[in-house]
């Protein structure tokens, strides 16, 4: 029986009427991941450069947030086009390649996802989960139209060229990481200084005058919801493992008291 994959990160943007709200999933737990997914969230973001993610994890979190209506986005380690490959044959429908701050760059994630002639994806749909074993009908023809991509601005060279990288045909939407971003400006741990979100100001003009969608990261609630007023198509508010942390903190200081 032919099956259907479903709406990419790039047609629930285009489609979306306000910004989407997304969550990072750092944990490696397909448990968490559906706790995230059925939270009411837009979008996760299951992580592989900062977190304990295998091949093996996140194709259990893929499966263990597939029932429910939220769009998962993969983000790969590096800019690899390996890690890529093998990321996709996953099924994972939407990655995020991080540290792209050239056009040539974005150009080789782009070929990185793409089946030649347009591109270098190795082929195996009859083996991986992406095309469902060959049960999804014109995979290979139609692969460039399942996939959505997304690259990170997140250094000061990358916001100099955001136009650029933007414009790359095949990238359909660019993710400011301002951690990075505030390290590349020499401002380590001041994400919300006046130079760093005068960079991610920048980066928003400059992509959405190239007609892609623009998002950011922003665990501070008054910051996402400043981004959100500039116009973010997308943000992350928040992790599984930093509400954990506070939580769990939150819990033991009331019932515990101060520690000495």
């Amino acid at each position: 029986m032919p099956l259907h994959l479903a709406p990419t990160f790039r047609e629930t943007l285009a489609d979306a009427d306000r910004s989407q709200i997304g969550m990072w999933v750092c944990s490696g737990s397909p448990v968490i991941a559906e706790i995230a997914a059925g939270s009411g969230v837009d979008w996760l973001l299951i992580d592989m450069e900062h977190a304990a993610n295998s091949l093996e994890s996140i194709l259990h979190q893929l499966q263990a947030v597939a029932p429910y209506p939220v769009v998962p986005v993969v983000r790969v380690p590096w800019n690899d086009a390996v890690i890529i490959k093998q990321v996709l044959d996953l099924g994972a429908q939407n990655i995020i390649v991080p540290m792209v701050s050239s056009a040539d760059e974005a150009a080789a994630a782009v070929a990185a996802t793409r089946y030649p002639p347009l591109g270098i994806r190795g082929v195996g749909s009859a083996l991986s989960r992406s095309a469902r074993w060959n049960r999804v009908d014109g995979y290979l023809q139609d692969a460039a139209a399942r996939v959505s991509l997304t690259v990170q601005i997140e250094t000061s060279a990358g916001v100099e060229h955001a136009a650029e990288i933007a414009a790359v045909d095949g990238v359909d939407a660019v993710f400011v990481g301002p951690s990075d971003l505030a390290a590349s400006l020499g401002l380590l741990g001041q994400q919300a200084h006046p130079e760093v979100l005068d960079a991610v100001a920048r980066t928003f003009a400059a992509v959405k005058a190239v007609g892609k969608a623009v998002g950011v990261n922003a665990f501070d609630p008054a910051g996402a919801d400043a981004y959100i007023a500039q116009g973010a198509d997308f943000v992350a508010v928040g992790a599984d493992v930093a509400m954990l942390a506070r939580s769990s903190e939150a819990l033991a200081a009331r019932f515990s008291g101060p520690t000495s």
